[in-house]
């Protein structure tokens, strides 16, 4: 072999390792994903979705909001319908998600953002797994950072920062649909309160934007003024449940009732007790077939302001005592002379 073919051959060799070298080092760079969606095919399965599971610090569910039938419920609470209104927001902000950077690839560092497995107990970060049309997808929404959160999507190793923030409450709680009554204070006719222990009493009043009158005045006292007596404005309208609870986990054993009964012929039960500092009612209904049926066989945890609104005492009905007269002092005896 002549030195010039030996010599060309060499710079061959040599161009090519150098180029596979090239492309394998171009292969191995960072991509530039910033402004990228973090779920790119969310958008368009939006209407698809038919299932979101939430799991903090446990491998099961913390919460699962499905569709059943016609209606979303919330798994954990026995399927009582959901806010629909928080569940599209959560989808739309998954959707709306912008990677702004990548961030750390290394499992031993995934703790300190918060995208680091949500069935370890202690784990900070929540993932949200959805099922649409095109199958099941999740991500790990982990800690806040400026104007978002820190994220993995499951199952890959690479974590990032995006923007804006998604934000929501991984509590069922917080997931069911919590309107539970509105009655206008004009409608109500009468409103009887039998309390667990005190006497009983009932306010009423013959006619629509009449004023109300106290029915059992004890002897020796004067109701309160007619505004006093009227059940304020929002007590029964806009109430709503803070959590639900099968009817059969609540002691109603010692419970107190209030039966509302409106112009229109409606009669409304609800029953009270209070448990620790925790206060619950049931409801019944008969002439209310919706109310009923969401209220059959459940128990609805109020704030303890609402729920004080509703089984007011007698006593806070009634003029108030005039205080005892105060004692005349025992004369000082005079000293003999």
């Amino acid at each position: 072999m002549s030195r010039q073919r030996f010599i060309a051959i060499v710079i061959a060799a040599v161009l090519a390792i150098s180029g596979a070298l090239y492309l394998s080092t171009q292969r191995n760079l960072p991509r530039d994903s910033s402004g990228a969606a973090l779920l790119p095919g969310l958008a368009s399965e939006l209407n698809t979705v038919t299932a979101v599971e939430l799991r903090k610090g446990s491998a099961a569910p913390t919460l699962t909001v499905h569709q059943q039938g016609s209606r979303w419920t919330v798994a954990q609470r026995g399927d009582y319908p959901a806010d629909v209104s928080k569940l599209r927001k959560l989808l739309l902000a998954l959707s709306d998600a912008r990677i702004v950077e990548e961030k750390t690839s290394n499992p031993a560092s995934y703790s300190v953002i918060g995208v680091d497995d949500p069935a370890t107990a202690g784990s900070t970060g929540v993932e949200v797994s959805f099922v649409a049309r095109d199958g099941k997808h999740a991500v790990i929404i982990g800690k806040p950072t400026g104007s978002g959160n820190f994220v993995r999507r499951a199952g890959e190793k690479t974590s990032y920062s995006v923007e804006p923030a998604i934000s929501f409450e991984a509590e069922p709680r917080y997931w069911i649909e919590s309107k539970l009554l509105d009655i206008a204070a004009a409608d109500i006719q009468s409103v009887a309160v039998k309390p667990a222990a005190g006497p009983a009493y009932s306010v009423h009043r013959a006619a629509a934007g009449g004023n109300f009158e106290l029915d059992g005045v004890p002897p020796g006292r004067k109701a309160a003024d007619a505004a006093a007596l009227a059940p304020s404005s929002s007590t029964y309208e806009h109430l709503d449940a803070e959590d639900v609870a099968p009817a059969g986990d609540i002691d109603f054993g010692k419970a107190s009732v209030v039966t509302v009964s409106l112009f229109g012929g409606n009669v409304i039960a609800i029953t009270g007790t209070v448990i620790n500092d925790k206060h619950w009612i049931a409801l019944q209904a008969g002439k209310d077939p919706a109310l009923a049926a969401k209220a059959a066989g459940r128990a609805f945890e109020l704030s303890g302001y609402r729920y004080d609104a509703i089984f007011r005492p007698l006593e806070q009905l009634l003029v108030p005592k005039p205080p005892p007269a105060a004692a005349k002092p025992t004369p000082k005896p005079v000293p003999a002379p």
